[in-house]
């Protein structure tokens, strides 16, 4: 079988901020990312709608020779995942794998709270999927948890208004109405991958004793342990330590701004889909 890269998908920008930490916790091995930008933001929309957005991008990756492909989206992972998973990877080719980044965060948040009360803060799509209540119930059923929709933070970063003083105004609000729903919260989750470039903000709005958790290194660490548990899916991951970057969208566009979540220059291929 012919080796591939590890694919790595999100409606826009925001999985870079995944692959940043996973390219450094595995730098060995190829990565190809697809940003689907034309059809951005995934946050608001249908569960039918996403679901098939999702899949047709994956599918897309299996194409490219993606033996795994991680939706480093928390929309898509919890509003596709699981559908893809049992209805269509039988189908299409057993021997592959698709994983997202609810399931990671859920088995370990329990690390770090104190009062077994943990706020998060997702898109729209995220919290009425109610993926992470019952996902973190699996492993820690003493836990509450709190749900808050953000739907302004994506724009706010997407448009580069992350830094401005206008992001303050719905940063501050949304803060108060996760920690307003209870008093003993001591965790927040930043259930989107576009929020870590709003976390200096989103720290000097809440109290110093909040452990606030993005996901990049929570889900680099968990694909470091799953292809250390899969060999046979790791040993078809090719591994030149090069990554590709891919956008549905106007490439110089994605290209200048996908510079700010990963860290370094991005030179993308347009894909028409």
């Amino acid at each position: 079988m012919t080796k591939g890269p590890i694919g790595v998908f999100d409606s826009g920008y925001g999985g870079l901020t995944v692959l940043k930490e996973i390219t450094a916790k595995l730098p060995q091995y190829d990565y190809i990312y697809l940003g689907d930008n034309a059809r951005a933001p995934y946050g608001s929309r249908s569960f039918e709608t996403i679901y098939h957005y999702t899949l047709q991008c994956v599918e897309w990756f299996f194409k490219q020779g993606c033996p795994l492909v991680i939706l480093a989206c928390n929309t898509a992972s919890a509003k596709a995942l699981r559908s893809i998973q049992q209805i269509n990877l039988p189908q299409i080719d057993p021997s592959k794998r698709v994983l997202g980044v609810i399931r990671p965060t859920s088995e370990i948040i329990g690390q770090f709270t104190h009062t077994k009360k943990v706020g998060v803060l997702g898109t729209a799509g995220t919290v009425q999927s109610l993926s992470y209540p019952l996902e973190i119930e699996k492993f820690f059923p003493e836990i509450e948890v709190f749900q808050q929709a953000c739907p302004m933070w994506v724009p706010l970063v997407e448009n580069n208004e992350y830094n401005s003083e206008g992001a303050d105004y719905f940063i501050k609000k949304y803060i108060q109405q996760i920690l307003s729903q209870s008093g003993g919260i001591d965790t927040l989750l930043l259930a989107c991958t576009h929020y870590p470039l709003l976390i200096n903000k989103i720290k000097s709005f809440i109290p110093k004793n909040i452990s606030l958790l993005s996901q990049g290194e929570i889900v680099a660490n968990s694909l470091a342990d799953y292809l250390l548990r899969h060999l046979q899916i790791a040993d078809n991951c090719a591994k030149n330590s090069q990554s590709v970057f891919f956008t549905t969208d106007a490439t110089e566009d994605f290209d200048q701004k996908a510079t700010i979540f990963y860290g370094k220059p991005v030179q993308s291929t347009h894909l028409a889909l």
